[in-house]
This record gives structure tokens, C-alpha cells and sequence, in this order.
């Protein structure tokens, strides 16, 4: 008789997700359901000056509407969230509301945390980081949560809104790290696929792989189980679908939020625990550190992460290339070739990291939450030094 390895999953705050209602609706009818007065909006930088919808926001939510700021850096640097986090104390939100890519969504998560510790220096940042021990033991400090609600607004395919970890930039040692409760997940995510029409090509391909990622580690993961493994493999189905359409067409709305639900498929089984391997891993420090566009870390190091797993065990990895195509002779080559299609770079001297940086990003990965959970096993800087290598 087989035996059952025990597994569970966890979840979140999260209550709500919309689907294809307009961004404006969405936000003021929620808002007045938790009679919130004092919204306050986190917004892009693009969004906010190019084009009209944060004025439609504002607009919706009336009186509601305390305070609107934009100007995060990509990565979501530590002084940027500060200057965030001051702008929402300053407002008296009650309501926090990111619109925007994966580091306004961080940035709006890591501000309510903020607020709830009264920090008030970048300094001041480092005791709620989560780090790992020398023996690789994850250590998250953080035993009280923010009490300020979120509703995220993503307009990007990274799927960090629907995570309580998030992600800012220590600017001294250049090294992104990991800001975790399970309250700072967002109370409400708004998925309209009509404000992402703004978002780049680049980067609403670039981040839909992002997502494939997920969903690929999830599928590659020893610690995943049936259910993760179901979410993951519809998720898959579901971007290598809608990623294409939007790129023949970007007007096909509903490919777009094929894209969107596949993100939040893909997203699932991380928040319930289960973890991401080394493309993950490496993929926070090509970004933090090396400042690789977040989707493009992925683009670049997926494919090589699942040949060099495959040389320890490709048993993992029939799924993912069944969903990419089967006249591929392995995952890894399918992940290629689905990349390459999308015209996404490939390689690490194309997003601008050459072998000069390569033991510092190697070192790095070590201390990444998902730096020792990858299905064959990393146990030094030389096995993470290997595939940079074969990325080059």
C-alpha cells in the first residue's frame, strides 16, 4: 500500500476578489461596505500622470478620499516606503489602495506593517525583516500584523497581491528582503482587465512568465501535493493560453484576465506553503540587487533551474511539459521555447548581469527564503554559481 506524505495549506485575510468589474466601482463600493473615510491611494507613477484612471478613483470614492501618492522605485526601495508609509500616516488612512505593478502592491502591504510599528527610519526597517539563519532556517520576526486594511489593484502578472510576504529594497547592501504576516494580505484584490491596456507589452509578458514560474516550481516542488498541483497545472493552461492572445491582440480583454486568473491560480499554493525552488530564489537577487526587471529574472533563470533539477529527478516535471507541449524532449526545453515566443530575453547578459556579479548573486541566494528549498538539493554558493553560469 503507498503511503501519504502529510501536507497542508494556509491562507489569508483575503475575503474578496472581483473579476472584470471596473477598478472605480470596485474600490468605492468596497470601501463603503467597510464605511472607510480615510482611503488612501498608492498609485503608479505611469498610471497616475499618463492617463486618467486614478482620477477616476479618486473621483468614485469622493469624500472618501484622504491622499494620493505615487513615486516608488522599482524593487520597492526602503526610503521609498517609508516616504509612503509617512504620506498614509500623515492622511490618517484607514484604507490602503495600490494601483499598480508588483512594487506598488509590496510597497502598499510593507506600509500598513509600518504604520502598525510606528516605524519612522529605513533603519528601522531591519528588525521586522524576515532573514535565515546560517544552517538555513527561515526566521520571520514579526508576531503582531497591521491593523489598516489593503485592496490591491494589480496591473502587472506577478501575483504578489494576493501574498502576505512582501518585498523591499535595503539600499545599503542592495539586498530585497522579505516583510511576512498573514494580515498584511490584501482584504480585497480587484482584477479588471480593462486598466491593465496601459501596462507595456514587456511587462505584462514578462510577469505573465513570472507566473508561469510559480506555477512551474509549484509543479516541481517534492512539498506540493494534489491540490497545489491541480491549481498549478490550470494556471499553466491558462497563461500559456492568454499570454499569446494578449500579445496578437491586446485588446482581448478576455485573454487579459485568463492572465490574471492564471496569476492568481499560480499564487495559491505559495501562500498555503508550499515553497519555490531556485529560479525564485535567485530571481529576488538578480532584482534587489542586480535591478533585473521582476518578470525577466524568470524569463532568464526558469528554463536552466528545471534542466539542472532534471539531471538530479525530472519525474516532477511531466506535467509542466505536458501543458507547454509534448513534442519538446523536456520541460525545460518547452519553458524555453514558450519564452522565446513571447520575445522575452533569455539570458542573463541580456538583462545586464555579466560573471562579475555572479558570487555576489550566489552568495545572496543562500540567504533567500527559498534559497534551500529547491527540489535538488543547493547546499553551497558553487551549486547556485552553476546555473548562473549556464544563464549566461
Amino acid at each position: 500500500m503507498s503511503e501519504i506524505t502529510p501536507s497542508e495549506l494556509r491562507f489569508t485575510r483575503t475575503e474578496r476578489v472581483t473579476m472584470g468589474v471596473p477598478t472605480a466601482e470596485a474600490i468605492a463600493d468596497q470601501a463603503a461596505k467597510m464605511g472607510c473615510n480615510k482611503v488612501f491611494l498608492l498609485a503608479s507613477t505611469t498610471l497616475r500622470e499618463k492617463t486618467g484612471e486614478i482620477g477616476l478613483i479618486e473621483a468614485a470614492l469622493g469624500d472618501r478620499h484622504a491622499a494620493t501618492f505615487s513615486g516608488v522605485a522599482p524593487h520597492a526601495p526602503r526610503s521609498d516606503v517609508l516616504k509612503a508609509a509617512d504620506a498614509a500616516r500623515a492622511a490618517g488612512a484607514d484604507l490602503i489602495v495600490s494601483v499598480g505593478g508588483g512594487s506598488v502592491t509590496d510597497s502598499a502591504k510593507i506600509v500598513a506593517l509600518l504604520i502598525k510599528h510606528d516605524v519612522r527610519s529605513v533603519e528601522a526597517f531591519e528588525p521586522l525583516r524576515t532573514f535565515v539563519t546560517d544552517g538555513g532556517e527561515v526566521i520571520n520576526p514579526i508576531t503582531i500584523g497591521p491593523d489598516i486594511p489593503v485592496i490591491c489593484v494589480p496591473t502587472t502578472l506577478s501575483g504578489g497581491e494576493f501574498n502576505a510576504l512582501s518585498g523591499a529594497t535595503d539600499e545599503v547592501t542592495q539586498h530585497k528582503q522579505g516583510y511576512e504576516h498573514r494580515n498584511m494580505a490584501p482584504v480585497m484584490v480587484v482584477l479588471d482587465p480593462a486598466i491593465t491596456r496601459h501596462t507595456p507589452e514587456w511587462l505584462w509578458l514578462s510577469t505573465g512568465v513570472r507566473s508561469v514560474d510559480h506555477a512551474v516550481e509549484t509543479l516541481s516542488s517534492y512539498q506540493s501535493n494534489d491540490f497545489a498541483d491541480g491549481l498549478a497545472e490550470s494556471a499553466l493552461r491558462l497563461l500559456v493560453e492568454g499570454l499569446p492572445r494578449v500579445k496578437a491582440d491586446p485588446g482581448d480583454l478576455e485573454g487579459r484576465l485568463k492572465c490574471q486568473i492564471g496569476a492568481w491560480q499560480s499564487m495559491i499554493s505559495i501562500i498555503g506553503g508550499v515553497p519555490m525552488g531556485a529560479s525564485h530564489a535567485i530571481g529576488h537577487i538578480l532584482g534587489g540587487t542586480c535591478d533585473v526587471p521582476h518578470g525577466y529574472t524568470s524569463c532568464v533563470m526558469s528554463p536552466y533551474v528545471l534542466a539542472w533539477n532534471a539531471e538530479h529527478d525530472a519525474s516532477r516535471q511531466a506535467r509542466t511539459l505536458a501543458v507547454l507541449g509534448g513534442e519538446h524532449a523536456s520541460a525545460s526545453a518547452a519553458l524555453d521555447a514558450f519564452i522565446a515566443g513571447l520575445g522575452m530575453p533569455r539570458r542573463l547578459s541580456e538583462v545586464g548581469v555579466d560573471e562579475s556579479r555572479f558570487q555576489q548573486v550566489a552568495e545572496y541566494t543562500l540567504l533567500d527564503i527559498w534559497g534551500r528549498t529547491n527540489p535538488r538539493p543547493v547546499t553551497s554558493a558553487a551549486d547556485i554559481l552553476e546555473i548562473l553560469r549556464r544563464a549566461a
